[in-house]
């Protein structure tokens, strides 16, 4: 089983830049794929950036794409998010999540979540 502990949200202007973090925990980290999910006040979760088992393959939300990017570092157990060129239509609480499945983006095939980090963006 895999734990998750996001970190690395804030308040931040538009046009700036944020970097979050997701810590794993769990022997079996290395088999699950990896994807940050984001959700914002009267909206559905929605898929923003995975990566696949090795970390070598990355795919994005369109919304986002050109402006984040997602990494793993199997070694440290961690998953992060560079966020760029922020936008105000960015803020939401931002989730880590965990399937043993790559290529996934429905928040239904994800089995493991972290508690979200928030991330507020000022136009």
């Amino acid at each position: 089983q895999v734990q998750l502990v996001e970190s690395g949200g804030g308040l931040v202007q538009a046009g700036g830049s944020l970097r979050l973090s997701c810590a794993a925990s769990g022997r079996t980290f290395i088999r699950y794929a990896l994807a940050w999910f984001r959700q914002a006040p009267g909206k559905e979760r929605e898929f923003v950036a995975g990566t696949n088992w090795s970390g070598r393959s990355t795919y994005y939300a369109d919304s986002v794409k050109g402006r984040f990017i997602i990494s793993r570092d199997i070694a440290k157990n961690t998953v992060s998010l560079q966020m760029d060129s922020l936008k105000p239509e960015d803020t939401a609480l931002y989730y880590c999540a965990a399937t043993t499945t790559d290529w996934r983006t429905s928040q239904t095939d994800f089995q493991t979540w972290g508690q979200g980090t928030q991330v507020t963006v000022s136009s």
